[in-house]
């Protein structure tokens, strides 16, 4: 007898079939009624390994981030080397390392301290006779092109080692505006929790400043820089304007704006906060719908070079092969 006759004699008999009824529903209770402590202890389990994961890398951020600011510390107190430094004292730099805009832009790509003004300029002149004799040596014994052609050619070369600092400081800062303002609105919400709870604007920087490692150090070390200076420098506004400053991104400067109005004119922080936190996560969404919306024109050339031709070989071989055969 095998196991189809005996599902069939099962099925046939009622009085056989009633236990098996009864036996399925009794699991079917006892399976729904201990479900929720199940999944419950599931949720525990989800629970522990998401916030053991999360303490992983919680401390793995702050061990990035006091690297970072070991690094930030060492560049601040330590003196440049020696040659950058004859070379800008030879060839009487100085006015360009005081230039307020290279300064600024420096310290923008996150560079602190005199040290890295004088090593971005000494790296300059470096860079500027590197690639002039470079194009001086290849000019002369590679190509052997006419005079004017060769001084034009040394002349580039040299003015592109002398501006490529820039170009990189440059990239540099270009990289750390987006990661701040990408990572901004989730710090605003942040601060705004810490404020509403009833935090200082210090403790609610250093607060964020530990909160926000996980997602940007690049974010953390501006506001942990800004926690100190709200806590040494005698005129508070003048660390808001620093964060400004440094950072370069409108929705900083807004929050800048609003903090110093709100300590001079006594108004509520809280209140400017959330209505700054909300233009700013409009900001965000506002930034990722027009990328959306751009994305269909960047897709036309590749469209035109590598689908349509496929697409046309597709769609016309079999009408060419049809011809050729008639």
């Amino acid at each position: 007898m095998n196991l189809l006759d005996i599902i069939y004699s099962v099925l046939d008999d009622p009085t056989r079939l009633a236990p098996v009824v009864a036996a399925v529903s009794a699991v079917a209770t006892v399976t729904a009624l201990s479900w929720p402590f199940l999944d419950a202890q599931s949720r525990r389990h989800r629970m522990a390994r998401a916030t053991g994961s999360e303490r992983y890398l919680r401390d793995r951020a702050t061990e990035a981030r006091n690297k970072n600011q070991d690094e930030v510390i060492s560049l601040r107190h330590a003196a440049p080397r020696r040659l950058y430094t004859v070379i800008v004292e030879r060839l009487n730099l100085g006015k360009l390392i005081q230039n307020p805009q290279t300064r600024a832009l420096i310290h923008q790509a996150g560079y602190r301290g005199p040290a890295a003004a004088i090593k971005v300029t000494a790296m300059r002149v470096l860079l500027g006779l590197g690639f002039g004799a470079a194009a001086a040596f290849y000019g002369t014994l590679v190509f052997q092109v006419a005079l004017q052609l060769h001084a034009a050619i040394i002349a580039t070369a040299a003015f592109f080692g002398w501006y490529l600092p820039i170009v990189l400081l440059k990239n540099r800062l270009q990289k750390r505006r987006t990661e701040i303002s990408r990572n901004w609105p989730d710090a605003m919400d942040l601060l705004l929790i810490c404020v509403e709870s009833g935090m200082s604007i210090e403790a609610g920087f250093r607060k964020v400043a530990e909160e926000i490692s996980i997602q940007s150090l690049v974010l953390s070390e501006e506001l942990s820089l800004t926690t100190a200076e709200l806590t040494y420098l005698p005129d508070r506004h003048a660390a808001y304007r620093r964060l400004a400053a440094r950072t370069d991104v409108e929705g900083v400067r807004s929050v800048v704006t609003s903090l110093i109005q709100s300590e001079k004119y006594g108004t509520p922080v809280g209140q400017a906060l959330r209505v700054l936190a909300q233009e700013s996560r409009s900001l965000r969404m506002a930034a990722a719908e027009k990328k959306a919306a751009a994305l269909p024109p960047k897709l036309t050339v590749p469209m035109v070079l590598f689908f349509l031709p496929v697409l046309f070989a597709v769609i016309m071989t079999p009408a060419i092969i049809q011809i050729m055969r008639s």
